[in-house]
């Protein structure tokens, strides 16, 4: 790879999201100078993103039930699987009374300590105007304090690390679906060994019928979400209770001397028990990540006051029971229900397995869309799913993918004791990057002092690199999948980033200065047609190299050029009535500037509808929209490796068109190509 220089390393905020110029202009400019408006409509103050008033009452209730089904999907379903992975053939670790209250202290301690101390009470301050999740706190990390103005650069390896943490989560979104359905199918082994052939037919069913229904979108499942998982997570609690209650003494495991004792007494193996206790707190990440759905209150409430309870009584209730009967370690969940109750149980369980994936992909569509947004991936078909929430999207090609993966996933593990592997690795390396970030974060946002920052934060590391140095022992075993995965989806990241940064620059160096090219017009007069012409440009400044294009071949402009804009800025959105920026260029040039959050999808018509409001009339039946296509040719100067070259080409040519990424009417469009070398 090669060596990154400050472009590449540039925050992703306010970074222009427009089609790129496609064409070569014909004059070379002779400054650096740009255009100053002879007009301006609208000059627009936009003022932060600020979120609602925390949330109280009844408006509290609802959302930390709906939080249920979208934030807890994952970590709720861990009951499922993570004791009976401490104790599974790969360890070798006997159900014994010492061993039973190690193991339970550690799973005890991990839920506080992460779940609780790290996410709850410090990462969820972390907040970007509401948002959550490794993307937003590069954002926080690298604000842009000005439209258009440079960035500060504060280290290309933190961008590469929020981006990989990012990347990571593409892996775990592969992995939970096949990981939950699996270990929820598992149950049907313990109803009758003879059902154990059945197990990777109907999780291969589910998840391919799930996915098939992804295009249909959540608004009205979504709506089920939460009382799904209300059911889940009292009938949990109600099987855990019920052991607990016939051996009390099982709750002194929350005395952290019994993890120490099981340490002592095991050594290396205990350390390597970790990678399988880190499976309690698979979706640690999700409370952060969905945090701008529905808040700190509502999210906190609910680990709280419900979601860690529940976990914690099923956890000892399985413990209680592997006391009284220690051959239930094949499969200590489904054991602990009664004969009768084990097939509602598989339905309960299937239920909630289905949530948990859907949480896991519909982030996967969001992280999609932030790193479109922020200029790490190329244009991809968003679909709108929902008239009413802005967050419910739908990519189809993401969908694919992931969907592919997991049934893949599924047809090679088999299981979730070979599975629990590569889970590991995906979230622990999550972990590790957002503990890094939000030191950082800590320091330049938080103003906290270094010591202060760094215990924290080294308190938290620690724990980190311990549940990671328990799972990277299991790369050769499965671990190598979600690094592999994360590896891919990390060099395409940077790749188009630097690779857009080197066009750009190109196409830039070649850009005329506005009021040369305004001054020309004035004395050459060229023939004006009738109607608009909207210029779609990825700058601010200059004369786009398609409009130069366009004047040279064609010898016309139309009456009135608006050249556009569209800026995503280091918010998460952007309020409709500080959208637009309309400026008069003079000579019927106007200059219509577009900022949206890097959680909203631009769209070119009611962009040009709010710059009517603003005095600007354009009729969309006399608005030709010109766009530039590039042909690139990677024979240029080596600021690129040839194969990182080759890879951009690749992922450029795929990319979804202008045209439908930006909403605009196909009939109006002209493309205007060129070939470029870079």
């Amino acid at each position: 790879m090669s060596e990154p220089v400050p472009e590449s390393a540039e925050p992703p905020s306010k970074s222009a999201a427009g089609a790129s110029p496609a064409s070569s202009p014909t004059a070379t400019p002779t400054g650096t100078h740009s255009a100053q408006p002879s007009g301006t409509y609208s000059a627009t103050n936009r003022s932060p993103h600020r979120s609602s008033e925390p949330p109280t009452g009844k408006r509290l209730a609802v959302l930390s039930l709906t939080a249920l089904g979208v934030v807890y999907g994952d970590i709720g379903t861990s009951p499922l699987y993570a004791l009976k992975e401490c104790f599974g053939h790969v360890y070798g670790l006997l159900p014994t009374p010492q061993n039973v209250y190690g193991v339970l202290s550690l799973i005890f301690w991990a839920l506080t300590l992460v779940i609780s101390g790290k996410y709850v009470t410090f990462i969820l301050r972390a907040d970007n105007r509401g948002e959550g999740g490794t993307l937003s706190l590069l954002a926080l990390i690298f604000p842009r304090r000005t439209p258009g103005g440079a960035a500060r650069t504060r280290g290309f390896w933190l961008v590469a690390l929020a981006l990989f943490g990012a990347s990571l989560l593409y892996g775990d979104g592969v992995i939970t679906p096949a990981m939950s359905v699996l270990g929820a199918m598992e149950g049907l082994e313990v109803a009758s060994p003879q059902l154990k052939r059945f197990v990777v037919p109907l999780a291969v069913i589910i998840l391919v019928g799930f996915f098939a229904l992804q295009k249909y979108g959540t608004d009205r499942v979504g709506k089920l979400f939460g009382p799904v998982m209300l059911v889940w997570f009292t009938t949990i609690a109600i099987l855990g209770l019920k052991e607990i209650v016939q051996s009390p003494q099982i709750l002194l495991a929350v005395n952290p001397w019994y993890a120490v004792q099981f340490a002592m007494a095991n050594g290396v193996l205990a350390f390597l028990v970790l990678g399988s206790v880190v499976l309690v707190i698979t979706g640690g990440e999700a409370l952060y990540a969905d945090m701008g759905h529905f808040g700190k209150r509502p999210i906190r409430l609910a680990w709280l006051s419900f979601v860690m309870p529940a976990l914690l009584i099923n956890y000892f209730g399985q413990g209680a029971l592997l006391l009284r009967d220690p051959l239930a370690v094949a499969n200590p969940f489904f054991n602990l229900a009664p004969r009768w109750f084990l097939y509602p149980l598989l339905g309960i369980a299937t239920m909630a397995a289905i949530v948990a994936s859907q949480a896991m992909i519909s982030g996967a569509f969001s992280l999609t869309r932030t790193a479109i947004q922020l200029g790490f991936l190329p244009r991809m078909d968003i679909r709108h799913t929902s008239s009413i929430e802005e967050g419910q999207i739908y990519v189809p090609e993401i969908n694919t993918a992931v969907g592919v993966g997991c049934i893949l996933i599924v047809l090679g593990f088999q299981n979730t004791s070979a599975l629990g592997a590569a889970y590991g690795i995906a979230v622990t390396g999550t972990m590790t990057i957002t503990t890094i970030l939000f030191y950082v974060v800590a320091r330049i946002r938080f103003r906290w002092p270094a010591w202060q920052a760094g215990l924290l934060c080294g308190a938290f590391l620690i724990i980190d690199l311990a549940f990671f140095g328990a799972n990277i022992v299991k790369v050769m075993h499965g671990g190598w999948v979600p690094l592999v995965l994360g590896l891919a989806i990390f060099v395409c990241m940077i790749t188009w980033k630097r690779g857009r940064a080197i066009l750009q620059q190109k196409l830039l160096d070649a850009t005329l200065p506005l009021d040369l090219f305004l001054d020309d017009v004035k004395r050459r007069q060229p023939h004006r047609v009738r109607g608009t012409a909207v210029v779609m440009t990825s700058t601010v400044d200059g004369v786009p190299p398609v409009l130069l294009h366009h004047l040279k071949h064609n010898q016309v402009l139309h009456q009135q050029v608006i050249l556009l804009s569209v800026l995503t800025d280091d918010t998460p959105e952007v309020p409709g009535n500080e959208r637009v920026e309309v400026q008069e260029l003079g000579e019927g040039f106007f200059r219509v500037i577009a900022h949206y959050g890097f959680m909203q999808t631009p769209d070119v018509t009611d962009i040009l509808t709010r710059a009517k409001q603003l005095g600007l009339s354009c009729r969309p039946n006399e608005t030709t929209y010109l766009l530039g296509r590039e042909r690139l040719i990677p024979t240029g100067p080596a600021k690129l490796s040839r194969w990182r070259k080759q890879l951009f080409v690749v992922m450029s040519r795929n990319a979804r068109s202008a045209t439908e990424f930006f909403g605009l009417p196909s009939n109006r469009v002209v493309e205007l190509g060129t070939q470029i070398e870079f």
